[in-house]
């Protein structure tokens, strides 16, 4: 676990910031309101597009969830999880991509071993990345342009 997560938070670290702005988060923690899948990609400030995204940590209990892209944060979060914002990307963005992820923690498996959370990157109410946190346990990230 302690590689895992040095490894998501020098990830963090490394994407930098972005034009996203994201959606306050509600002050009680609980999970941000979900994308709508009908929500178009329309035109931003200075030439950009805006993209809702939808990062999701699925399973049972408790595990630390590190995410970039609609903000970025780090903390123990109660599972499902789900957080939901816009993404503004200006014009250079969409050449040279933005990067969306999210890194969950570990979670008991259904054979009592530990391994990572599953979880899912919705861009525009389509799923765009996906892990299974068994066969492809490396978190998930997706870049839009």
């Amino acid at each position: 676990m302690t590689t895992v997560t040095a490894c998501a938070a020098a990830a963090v670290l490394l994407t930098g910031c972005g034009g996203a702005k994201p959606k306050p988060e509600p002050a009680d923690g609980s999970k941000g309101p979900a994308a709508s899948a009908s929500a178009p990609s329309a035109p931003a400030k200075a030439g950009g597009a805006t993209h809702e995204v939808t990062l999701e940590v699925g399973g049972t209990g408790t595990t630390a969830v590190m995410y970039n892209g609609i903000g970025s944060g780090f903390g123990q979060q109660t599972l499902p999880w789900s957080k939901s914002g816009t993404a503004e990307l200006t014009a250079a963005e969409q050449k040279v991509g933005y990067l969306v992820s999210v890194i969950p923690g570990t979670i008991n498996g259904a054979d009592g071993t530990l391994q990572q959370a599953p979880c899912v990157i919705k861009v525009d109410g389509k799923k765009v990345a996906e892990s299974d946190g068994v066969t492809t346990a490396k978190g998930c990230s997706y870049t839009i342009k």
